[in-house]
């Protein structure tokens, strides 16, 4: 995969699915999340203030939070849907935390009210809460698109740290978080 999503109309298309289909996702692993999925939930949030100053390692933790959180919903067909939307949008997400320096402690912000609002298992909060997040990173995106154009490196493409796949394993023996293997 390409250090970042060169066709900036997939991407926005991808980030719009997000958009819709991660809200409801929250709001439906409100009703269903077990204590030791909270627990999850919240020990990704806690490996993602640890990892603050280092952006890949802070969104390998942020997906594996979102994985977490639509997990506890126990729809594979959603937790499969939602996994490939995010993955495809990974890259830029990192990039937006080296281009804004103001980045991950909004984004840190927003999981915490997301974990609160699970931590209620209030549907209505916690769909909000994902909701405003979604919108922010998809906002920004829009923003820097129209200003900058495509989202460009002039670093080679590039394999991801996997440090979430330790705390995140797919399925079934498959690879980081049910991509195939490896």
């Amino acid at each position: 995969m390409e250090l970042l999503q060169s066709d900036a109309a997939a991407l926005q298309d991808l980030m719009e699915v997000r958009r819709l289909l991660e809200p409801m996702a929250t709001a439906l692993a409100a009703t269903r999340i077990t204590d030791a999925q909270l627990t999850e939930v919240k020990g990704h949030l806690d490996a993602m203030r640890e990892a603050r100053d280092d952006v890949e390692r802070l969104y390998a933790h942020d997906a594996a939070f979102h994985r977490a959180v639509v997990a506890a919903t126990g729809n594979e067909t959603l937790l499969t849907l939602l996994e490939c939307v995010s993955g495809r949008t990974l890259r830029a997400r990192i990039w937006r935390g080296r281009a804004d320096d103001q980045s991950a402690g909004r984004t840190l912000a927003e999981h915490e009210a997301i974990q609160r609002a699970l931590s209620t298992r209030d549907a209505t909060l916690s769909q909000a809460a994902a909701l405003l997040h979604v919108s922010t990173t998809e906002r920004w995106l829009n923003e820097h698109l129209r200003a900058n154009g495509p989202l460009v490196s002039t670093a080679p493409p590039q394999r991801l740290r996997s440090d979430a796949a330790d705390v995140a394993p797919g399925p079934r023996g498959t690879g980081p978080r049910g991509t195939g293997p490896g």
